[in-house]
């Protein structure tokens, strides 16, 4: 019994939530509902109001004019009883002249009640006398209060409102109006005024009154509807106009009709909606050709760069024959000629994606093969930069649906620009995948000159530089990291991005495993969890230990591994150790699970900022 209870209030309890949600959703999305509410609430206020003062006033002004009544006709019946008793010797022994006396104070009609200016009246007669003296009365006196009748004792014309009942099934609300004689010490009159014709006027007036202020009610929430209907249905048309301009529709127009305030805000909102179609097809028509200026312009200069470039490898191949300051021009202009056509390159790639023609050649295959690419093309710039890269790879083969092109040059030129900004210290690549969140994930991290707050989103900017005056190691473009986060939203996944600055930074690119399936959270954290410092160690590698001391083997053993490179890389850079590992005579090589090698040397110095550059295989 308890359990059904349980269930029953709380069915009634989701029911009335169900109901309340549903009613806020509506009162917060309707302006037409809040207008009519607000407007019948303030007018049921006010006619309550209204109503209360009136009855009242009506009330008080029908007591009042029965008051004033009542006293005119006790006059009249205290003249009529004191002239039907004067000058009869021991009337008090007579009960049967107050009866007598009472009777002749007016004709009395078919109810037994006598009529006169303030209605229906009953008498009431009271006084002592007899042998031996007591009271004697005639008429309903026990109806009269006895708060009414001291008043009258004491020579008094009093009324009071009290509740009778007589004979005739009357029982409510009368008006008893007491005096005592002049000439009888001991008499005592008291006329009872039923108020049953005041009662139903007033029950009469406040049916009324109530009727009215419905019908005003309905009649007012009618008026209100319509006016605001007036208001609100410009208001729905422009919304529903601006969704569909916002949508692309360019055309969409809201109707003028007159020339009250809503046609004006129809042709105001018509005039800013012509005035934006004509500068968003500007700017189309501008980005267009800026596009396709850059695309012309890429592809006109591939045949002179063609030419130049043979002219300058013939030249290069020369250059043993060549003067020591020639052959150096020659290889300066050969470099340069590499960092030009990668220029060329990535303009007509990023055209590409301006343009929206760029296409995915998906492929089911090992994601890894793809990051052992990526590493064995940045192994010459880890080496000229004196850089450690330690990989992190499963041991499993990770089969997803990627385009390996697409995904070996975004794991480049991450690689690229964790060396170029890694100033000397080790890089980590971690690559994890999570079959059930349909999600893989790579985690490229250095612990170089980090980012300021707030430059997350600006490294994936063009050509955007943290600090302009640093100079690129790679002889990247500064379209790496764009062409990156271009090449991810291809494969509708995400590239991420955090650091601090002097601690370094961490990209993290995520990507579904099977395409047109809901991509889950990322397998892997972006940034490392941060553990208290011992005494004597320092900062970064605090950070990598604590890291490590998170993941199972091997990510543990890499991550302790990528400690040991960091802490090699100082020592080096004070002179402990003169070439990359200590265990090694020259270049040191740190293996993956997977067996790839990632090269790295003695580190070298570097200035401060990070930019937005790549590296072109």
């Amino acid at each position: 019994m308890v359990v059904r209870l349980r269930q029953a209030l709380a069915s009634t309890v989701a029911w009335f939530h169900a109901v309340g949600t549903a009613l806020g959703h509506l009162w917060r999305r309707s302006l037409q509902l809040r207008v009519i509410v607000s407007t019948l609430t303030l007018s049921l206020i006010v006619i309550t109001i209204l109503g209360v003062v009136l009855t009242s006033q009506i009330t008080d002004r029908l007591l009042d004019a029965k008051v004033n009544a009542a006293i005119e006709e006790m006059d009249r019946a205290r003249n009529t009883v004191e002239s039907q008793l004067a000058g009869v010797p021991g009337f008090g022994a007579q009960p049967q002249r107050l009866v007598d006396a009472r009777d002749a104070l007016s004709n009395r009609d078919a109810t037994g009640q006598s009529a006169g200016a303030a209605g229906s009246f009953d008498a009431a007669l009271s006084a002592v006398g007899g042998m031996p003296m007591q009271r004697i009365s005639a008429g309903p006196i026990e109806e009269v209060p006895d708060e009414l009748r001291r008043f009258v004792q004491r020579n008094q014309v009093s009324y009071q409102f009290a509740t009778v009942s007589d004979s005739d099934g009357y029982r409510g609300r009368a008006l008893i109006i007491g005096s005592p004689s002049d000439e009888i010490p001991t008499l005592e009159i008291y006329l009872i005024f039923p108020l049953g014709n005041e009662e139903r006027s007033l029950a009469l007036m406040r049916g009324t009154m109530l009727v009215g202020g419905g019908v005003l009610l309905v009649l007012l929430a009618a008026i209100t509807a319509l006016v605001t209907r007036q208001v609100v249905l410009p208001i729905r048309s422009a919304a529903r106009i601006a969704g569909r301009f916002a949508d692309g529709r360019l055309k969409e127009r809201m109707l003028v009709r007159g020339e009250d305030d809503m046609a004006r805000l129809a042709q105001a909102f018509n005039e800013m909606a012509e005035s934006l179609s004509n500068q968003i097809t500007q700017l189309e028509e501008f980005g267009n050709l800026q596009r396709r200026f850059t695309s012309d312009v890429s592809h006109e200069l591939r045949t002179p760069l063609t030419t130049v470039r043979m002219a300058a490898d013939l030249i290069h191949s020369s250059s043993d024959d060549l003067e020591p300051a020639l052959a150096r021009s020659a290889e300066l202009l050969v470099n340069e000629l590499d960092r030009f056509e990668c220029l060329l390159n990535d303009l007509l790639e990023i055209s590409r994606h301006d343009a929206g023609v760029a296409e995915l050649q998906v492929e089911s295959l090992d994601v890894r093969m793809c990051a052992r690419a990526a590493i064995s093309t940045v192994r010459h710039l880890a080496k000229d930069a004196g850089v450690e890269v330690i990989t992190d790879l499963p041991e499993e083969p990770l089969v997803a649906e990627v385009d390996p092109r697409r995904m070996e040059r975004v794991l480049r030129n991450l690689l690229a620009n964790a060396i170029d900004h890694g100033e000397g210290k080790p890089v980590l690549l971690r690559m994890r995948a999570d079959v059930s969140a349909n999600a893989v994930a790579v985690v490229v991290r250095d612990q170089g000159v980090g980012l300021r707050a707030g430059e997350e989103k600006l490294v994936f900017n063009r050509f955007w530089r943290s600090d302009p005056s640093r100079m690129r190691r790679s002889g990247g473009t500064g379209l790496g990291l764009s062409i990156s986060a271009e090449d991810t939203n291809l494969h509708e996944g995400k590239l991420e991005a955090c650091g601090e600055l002097g601690q370094g930074a961490s990209f993290r690119l995520t990507l579904p495993m099977v395409r047109g399936k809901k991509m889950g959270p990322s397998p892997l954290s972006l940034e490392p969890t941060r553990t208290p410092k011992p005494a004597g160690e320092s900062e970064s590698s605090a950070d990598l230990d604590s890291v490590g001391a998170q993941l199972p083997e091997p990510s543990a053993r890499h991550e302790r591994k990528f400690e040991q490179q960091l802490s090699s890389s100082r020592a080096a850079s004070n002179g402990t150790v003169e070439h990359g590992v200590e265990a090694a005579p020259g270049d040191a090589t740190v293996t993956g699970p997977s067996g790839s090698p990632a090269t790295g040397v003695q580190p070298a110095g570097g200035g401060e900022g990070r930019n937005s550059g790549d590296v072109q295989s």
